[in-house]
């Protein structure tokens, strides 16, 4: 059973990711939208960061720092 309502603190991998901290979601690093864990499709390996949508995902890639 993960807590409902608290923000899960992630590791993310290649093809996965580890749960370090549980919750139920994870907030989106460019449009701060709540990612319910289930519907968690994109990530960045390299920036530690997850986005809502592929959309999202290439907004992050072309920004700069």
């Amino acid at each position: 059973m993960s807590p409902t309502n608290k923000v899960a603190r992630l590791h993310y991998m290649a093809n996965s990711f580890r749960m370090l901290t549980a919750g139920d979601h994870v907030v989106c690093a460019v449009t701060a939208q709540a990612i319910p864990l289930e519907e968690l499709r994109y990530w960045s390996v390299v920036k530690q960061e997850p986005y809502v949508s592929a959309e999202a995902s290439a907004r992050a890639a072309l920004a700069k720092g």
